[in-house]
């Protein structure tokens, strides 16, 4: 079971600075033979979170737009937004592997990782390693870089048609079917 997610941040590492909003959403399920797409995105998970410290970095907010200030009245704390996620993840997986996906995972990977390490009681619902990095994928399969391998790069038939807004469940959504057509792609090589 895979789990497209996005975060959004009020900087650059947990723990000096803090996770403000993500969101995940089934991308796709895989048997080992057969790949199957979701019939839609409507079911996500998303949370808005209390800060966990002071710091902040003003660029950071610039791009996802999150008001901290509100956060911090009104967001949920992070051991109730990420159990919530963690039993959300669990009951959509319907026993499979939940494996976590984004473009590029580093980032995504180390935030959520971090967050449900520290404040779920269950720990994440991705193990330690449960990770699939699209861009890498893209990048193995058409026979190029990692380094040359960022969006703009992308084929069209694999990009999504939706846009990328730095609003978490947009933006997990859009991965998620980037993911799925870089799953099943099979590019003409000699």
């Amino acid at each position: 079971m895979y789990f497209s997610a996005d975060v959004e941040t009020d900087g650059s590492v947990p723990g000096p600075y803090s996770m403000l909003s993500f969101s995940m959403v089934l991308a796709g399920t895989f048997d080992g033979q057969r790949f199957t797409r979701p019939h839609s995105y409507d079911e996500y998970f998303y949370a808005e979170l209390a800060p966990i410290s002071t710091n902040f970095q003003p660029e950071a907010l610039a791009v996802n737009g999150l008001d901290r200030s509100r956060l911090i009245l009104t967001g949920t704390s992070p051991p109730d937004a990420m159990n919530a996620a963690y039993d959300w993840v669990m009951r959509t997986s319907l026993g499979g592997t939940p494996i976590l996906v984004a473009y590029p995972v580093a980032f995504d990977w180390t935030w959520l990782y971090w967050y449900f390490s520290v404040f779920s009681a269950k720990g994440s619902p991705f193990g330690y390693s449960n990770c699939y990095d699209i861009k890498t994928a893209f990048a193995a399969k058409g026979g190029s870089q990692v380094s040359l391998s960022g969006r703009s790069k992308m084929p069209p038939r694999l990009q999504s048609k939706k846009p990328h807004t730095h609003n978490a469940v947009d933006d997990a959504i859009e991965q998620a079917e980037i993911f799925a057509n870089v799953f099943e792609w099979r590019p003409d090589r000699a």
